[in-house]
């Protein structure tokens, strides 16, 4: 790479054509940037080699002394130096060898019907009272529960997402930019109206996404 002014260019060109592809690239799009402005700032010239890389990854904003912080930000630049090598043939890609392999991923925990029941009583005690706090953290929990919603899908529902009189959930733009429809349980559109009813009680304008 001759010039770091060429690197910025490639690395928005990179993110343009993966997000046209459907990628969300949002923790990417700041790493990406980050390493770019790190190769102006430190005047570097020529191929991208796994040194620069490296010590672009120990200098984090945080100033993290944790080879695992290291190896994550490094991870992030994988993919973008494969890319890079259509242009650039002796960009070095960056592996586990480097800082050491991440931690695997925990297998997750699969909650049996009693769990969730304590699960959801426990939410609707949550304080103060009077408040809404239980009765969202409950509505919440229940309906990633019965509709397998991401976590990021349900934080992210409107009311106009939300049909009680066909019982189904439209999740705008998802994972890919596809949107889709999801039925509900008649039980899960009980809930959700019963929820409605209480935060109306509340005060809570029906108009408020």
């Amino acid at each position: 790479m001759s010039t770091a002014a060429s690197l910025q260019r490639l690395v928005e060109r990179y993110l343009n054509e993966r997000r046209q592809l459907g990628f969300a690239m949002n923790t990417s799009v700041y790493a990406l940037r980050s390493f770019a402005h790190y190769i102006q700032a430190v005047g570097y010239r020529g191929p991208l080699t796994v040194e620069v890389m490296a010590e672009w990854a120990r200098c984090d904003s945080h100033a993290s002394t944790d080879p695992c912080t290291w190896a994550r930000r490094l991870k992030q630049l994988r993919s973008f130096m494969r890319w890079l090598q259509q242009f650039e043939p002796r960009t070095e890609v960056p592996d586990d060898a480097i800082f050491g392999r991440l931690p695997e991923r925990q297998a997750p925990h699969i909650y049996s019907e009693r769990e969730i029941v304590d699960l959801l009583a426990a939410a609707r005690r949550l304080g103060p009272a009077p408040g809404l706090r239980g009765a969202v953290y409950e509505t919440l929990f229940g309906l990633l529960a019965s509709t397998g919603l991401r976590i990021s899908e349900a934080l992210a529902l409107h009311n106009s997402d939300v049909d009680l009189k066909r019982g189904v959930l439209t999740i705008e733009r998802t994972k890919f930019a596809k949107s889709r429809q999801v039925p509900m349980h008649p039980s899960t559109v009980e809930a959700l109206r019963r929820y409605r009813w209480v935060r109306d009680v509340a005060g809570v304008s029906a108009q408020t996404d």
